[in-house]
């Protein structure tokens, strides 16, 4: 007997639901008919121009990483992947850094991100890198960009924590049959993963598909509670740094008249009942890029830095593409390695990732029986990472979405 279908979410029930992310593939699917705009809580949400028609919906369901985000199958993988539970599947894990000094003091952590990114265009694999930057009109803002140079990588270096919108014009990117990279979160990658099922140019075009191990997304208000700290209305600010120029760096605030304020990494993130990440992020059940050819992490003992040190990355490639390009920007002096890690390994420098990925079955538990619309994972091992996870634990996160289902929204403050 055959499976109903579920009926498709409408663009409204998935923002109501806290579904969204925000992502912007929506948008570039339908360009005439949907644009984004910042919700008052501090969310970049799709907005309906038009009525969707049901094609047009359909399709949406079906690439939303709201809607659905897929894991990897051994058996659709190569055979030299180690698998885990928590972490997925493993070709090659190493820690290192950005062997260009440059690279590795402006960026975040150990700069591994922006070093592929310029070593894929210096050698010529691809036309240009998809990333997100600080906004050049309103840089406490972040939008998509299109880097063709390292001067323009950098530009884009450093964690950007407020809403971003990297795939709103994906489409139209693929449309010039041009091949690029892809850095996003993770939400991101699954999104493109979605699109490539049902467009062929994704898989031709997108030769590299690079995601950030992600802690979440915040909403606006984090970056506005930070200049107001200082007195500073939005239209002063002439840049926003979160992170790099050291690791973790201080975060750095500049007005168009001169001044500058900072405030410390751990100062930042102090408060957790002011981080206001998404709900969105409360239920993801892939923040480790599991659909990406290389994931890139923090490697801080405990999951936090202590102070300042020189910056180190750890790298998970999942694919043979991946393992080839982390081992040719290695052998061409764009990273450097310094020695291999395993599971266990990123166990310690992102325990909170352990915690979280055996906690999502619960969290999900709860909004299903509250009768909400969750995000459908398949192939994540969800079900195994909570059988690995102890009943307290299970049932302190289920209480706990219970308690915060007046807070679905995807601009949950806390």
């Amino acid at each position: 007997m055959a499976i109903p279908t579920p009926p498709a979410l409408s663009i409204e029930a998935i923002v109501e639901a806290g579904l969204c992310i925000g992502c912007g593939l929506c948008r570039s699917i339908t360009p005439d008919a949907i644009r984004l705009e910042m919700s008052p809580q501090g969310a970049e949400i799709p907005v309906l121009e038009r009525p969707l028609t049901e094609s047009e919906l359909g399709r949406i369901n079906e690439i939303c990483p709201g809607v659905r985000v897929d894991g990897r199958r051994p058996d659709m993988e190569s055979p030299a992947a180690r698998w885990d539970t928590i972490w997925g599947p493993a070709i090659t894990m190493a820690k290192g850094y950005a062997a260009d000094p440059e690279v590795r003091f402006r960026s975040s952590a150990g700069g591994g991100t922006s070093a592929i990114g310029i070593h894929l265009l210096e050698m010529g694999e691809v036309d240009f890198i998809l990333h997100v930057r600080a906004s050049r009109s309103l840089p406490v803002r972040s939008e998509a960009h299109v880097s063709f140079t390292k001067a323009e990588v950098l530009e884009g270096a450093g964690s950007r924590y407020g809403p971003a919108a990297p795939l709103v014009d994906l489409v139209q990117l693929l449309g010039s049959g041009r091949p690029f990279a892809v850095i996003g979160k993770p939400c991101d990658i699954s999104a493109i993963q979605n699109l490539a099922r049902v467009d062929p140019r994704v898989d031709a075009l997108i030769r590299y598909r690079i995601a950030i191990v992600c802690g979440g997304a915040s909403a606006f208000g984090l970056s506005l509670d930070l200049i107001e700290r200082f007195g500073i209305r939005e239209s002063e600010v002439s840049l926003l740094r979160y992170r790099g120029y050291g690791n973790p760096g201080r975060t750095r605030v500049e007005t168009r008249d001169g001044r500058a304020f900072e405030v410390t990494y751990n100062d930042l993130w102090a408060d957790e009942g002011k981080w206001r990440i998404f709900f969105r992020c409360k239920i993801c059940g892939d923040a480790l890029g599991e659909a990406a050819d290389i994931a890139i992490s923090d490697v801080w003992p405990g999951g936090g830095p202590t102070g300042e040190d020189a910056g180190f990355n750890g790298f998970i490639a999942r694919t043979e593409r991946g393992a080839g390009l982390l081992r040719r920007a290695a052998d061409a002096g764009a990273l450097t390695l310094v020695g291999g890690m395993d599971f266990r390994d990123f166990d310690i420098v992102q325990p909170h990732q352990v915690r979280k990925k055996q906690a999502i079955t619960s969290r999900l538990a709860a909004l299903r029986d509250a009768g909400f619309p969750v995000t459908e994972y398949r192939d994540l091992r969800l079900d195994a990472a909570a059988a690995s996870a102890t009943p307290e634990l299970r049932r302190e996160n289920y209480e706990g979405m219970r308690r915060r289902l007046p807070e679905r929204k995807p601009v949950d403050p806390g």
